[in-house]
């Protein structure tokens, strides 16, 4: 797809980590781009800083995405580009030891719904509301009309003790994609997923400032380059996605040939 000032992007999760590089890389490539976060100080601050618009959004309602992408459509027009960045999730053991009762805590169904609603039902709900405005938009070169992104995890091909949640329903994100990439076909509609490993996201730089240690030992982690990687290559790696229009129903490891232990 070309790249130029005509073309709009929403990017969920927007107000920091692997959602704002996105947001910067393709504002620096010159697309106009929305931004949906739940962050408004933050996702405010990303908006003005690029040129763009802030759109207060839950992934979880409906409602608010639907709103969303009403406010985005209309200050720049239809999308052709949605990455979704943005999640919400619990972590657990399906099973773990309880020292107060001398039994096991399982992680509760309830938690295990809501981590479901933060990842997999929010990922089909942004990327089908989405297609469903791109489908009424032009087509441009091979008959494209847009490109879906969704974000993944290594925890998906390889998740940790405790990600029960995450890793299952980050697995059921890439589920998602080949089939959308089928249904999405005739369409010109685009779906990939890119799947990154340990990122120097604010989650992760909090761990630096709490415990270097730990930092220091997820970083020898990664086989090549022997660190933690940069929200702006997962940015680069969109507009790549973005560019290249024979990408199309593909899970992408972005991780340095990182494979995550058990625990």
């Amino acid at each position: 797809m070309k790249i130029d000032g005509s073309t709009a992007a929403v990017v969920t999760g927007g107000a920091s980590g692997l959602g704002k590089a996105t947001a910067q890389a393709l504002a620096a490539a010159g697309v106009k781009v929305a931004i949906f976060d739940v962050n408004e100080a933050g996702g405010q601050a990303v908006a003005d800083e690029i040129g763009g618009v802030f759109c207060k959004v839950d992934i979880t309602s409906e409602q608010a995405v639907i709103e969303g992408f009403a406010k985005a459509r209309a200050a720049h027009g239809q999308e052709r580009i949605c990455i979704h960045c943005a999640q919400i999730s619990k972590g657990g053991k399906t099973l773990a030891y309880d020292r107060a009762t001398g039994g096991y805590r399982r992680f509760s169904t309830d938690d295990y719904a809501f981590s479901a609603q933060g990842i997999l039902i929010a990922s089909y709900r942004v990327a089908s509301l989405s297609a469903e405005g791109m489908a009424g938009a032009e087509p441009v070169e091979d008959g494209e009309r847009g490109l879906i992104v969704l974000t993944a995890s290594v925890a998906a091909q390889d998740a940790q003790i405790g990600q029960i949640a995450y890793g299952s329903l980050k697995a059921g994100v890439n589920g998602l994609v080949l089939p959308m990439a089928r249904d999405l076909m005739d369409l010109g509609i685009r779906v990939n997923s890119i799947m990154p490993g340990i990122f120097a996201t604010p989650p992760m730089l909090s761990v630096k400032d709490r415990a270097p240690a730990v930092f220091e030992g997820l970083s020898k982690s990664v086989p090549f380059p022997k660190r933690l990687g940069k929200p702006e290559e997962f940015g680069s790696l969109v507009l790549e996605l973005v560019r290249n229009t024979y990408f199309n129903g593909q899970n992408l490891r972005l991780d340095g040939a990182i494979r995550m232990p058990p625990k």
